[in-house]
């Protein structure tokens, strides 16, 4: 085991094995967005010898072989909302005491902050211990506050957030990035020099998301089990089901092929919400149509539902947030249709099927489109799985922030803050 100086941070050796802290301000894991970053990342890490512990909220699903620490339930409020809610400063009260805990048990060499509740309370610890503070931005955080209207643009609220924002973007030394379109955000909106900022997209595990994987029998069930008919052609999305995913947008596409007389099914995996939008795909008549899984475990069943997929979806409107979702599509060889975005165009290159955002009928049209060409089709999603294979690799990304932890602990001239 390496062993911390005198302040307890810097590695004895560089090229060393290191003790990384994650602060995760989120129930992980959980099977989505954010969750599915972190458990890769640490992942990677690990197979290149660091010790990561994450810190986390008590709620959550361990994972075997992670080292996972978990703040107390509060006494008021067990459960916690996906999103922006009042509650989670208080989960983020016991989320600070628990990393200070943990983290003068542990004395970490790097502390690694996952959104900006993550940076904030990392950023104290890493100042306690005088370790270099890391920064995985994974979206604004008043950008996330607005897409959950949280907040108001014109608010009274939106001022302050905005600028506790710009202060956390601040604290690290470095910051990660999912995207391009966050890198030219925090330059240009909140003013962090270019030479903190670290490009560092989502990846895909192409073996754990590939359809050779997946026989046909195994497909045959798992299409029974869901009630899809045989012969029909699937359009899946894999997700979270919010406004500001899309999820009403497809569902009106769906409505929309289906009065043009499409034979297709629309397979919608993930939640919350799942009553709210059946409900929906009920009043659109659709619901002949469409199936709602509900919460999809991402190691044990993902691959396996999104085999199904002919097509796959991605209809987000929020410009704040990456969408690995797109990259596990990518994986599995699939065509993919998604709202016109700086990180959909950065991930799908030249091989996506774009439509403007929010344009409902388009959608459909290029759905349409798909299914009435089979060729086209193979055609795509072929070219996808080779640049997931080529430019988003969760190996090449962990040797990327290894170097980058190697980088930080040998420069002599960085101190946190």
């Amino acid at each position: 085991m390496v062993q911390p100086d005198a302040m307890g941070g810097r590695p004895a050796q560089p090229g060393s094995p290191l003790r990384v802290l994650m602060v995760a301000p989120t129930s992980f894991f959980g099977h989505y967005g954010g969750h599915i970053r972190i458990l890769e990342e640490v992942r990677a890490l690990q197979a290149l010898g660091h010790q990561i512990t994450i810190v986390t909220y008590h709620k959550g699903e361990d994972v075997a072989g992670l080292s996972i620490a978990r703040t107390a339930p509060l006494p008021w409020r067990a459960d916690y909302e996906v999103g922006s809610s009042r509650h989670k400063l208080a989960f983020d009260v016991y989320l600070a005491q628990k990393v200070l805990q943990v983290g003068r048990r542990f004395r970490p060499h790097i502390v690694h902050g996952h959104m900006h509740e993550g940076a904030l309370i990392g950023g104290a610890l890493a100042r306690l211990l005088r370790v270099p503070l890391v920064f995985d931005f994974q979206g604004s955080l008043t950008g996330e506050m607005l897409d959950h209207q949280f907040l108001k643009p014109e608010g009274m609220g939106y001022r302050f957030w905005h600028r506790l924002e710009q202060f956390i973007c601040h604290l690290p030394q470095r910051i990660l990035t999912s995207s391009v379109g966050a890198r030219l955000l925090l330059q240009n909106e909140f003013g962090v020099p270019a030479e903190r900022i670290v490009p560092l997209p989502d990846c895909a595990d192409l073996e754990h998301f590939s359809a050779e994987r997946v026989t046909p029998e195994q497909k045959n069930r798992l299409r029974r089990k869901l009630g899809i008919p045989d012969g029909r052609p699937v359009v899946a999305y894999l997700g979270l089901l919010a406004d500001y995913q899309g999820t009403p947008h497809l569902l009106r596409a769906a409505s929309s092929l289906k009065q043009q007389g499409a034979d297709v099914h629309f397979l919608i995996m993930g939640y919350p919400n799942e009553d709210r939008y059946a409900a929906q795909a009920l009043r659109l008549g659709v619901s002949d149509m469409v199936t709602f899984t509900g919460r999809v475990n991402y190691i044990k069943e993902a691959p396996y539902l999104l085999a199904l997929g002919d097509i796959a979806v991605s209809p987000k409107l929020s410009s704040s947030e990456g969408s690995g979702k797109v990259l596990n599509y990518m994986a599995m060889g699939q065509p993919v249709v998604a709202f016109d975005s700086k990180v959909h165009r950065e991930y799908l290159g030249e091989h996506g099927v774009y439509v403007p955002k929010g344009d409902v009928e388009a959608l459909a049209a290029a759905i349409g489109s798909l299914l009435q060409d089979e060729e086209r089709r193979c055609r795509l999603g072929a070219a996808l799985r080779q640049r997931a294979a080529t430019n988003f690799s969760w190996a090449a990304a962990g040797a990327r922030i290894d170097a980058l932890y190697h980088e930080l602990l040998a420069d002599p001239e960085i101190r946190p803050g």
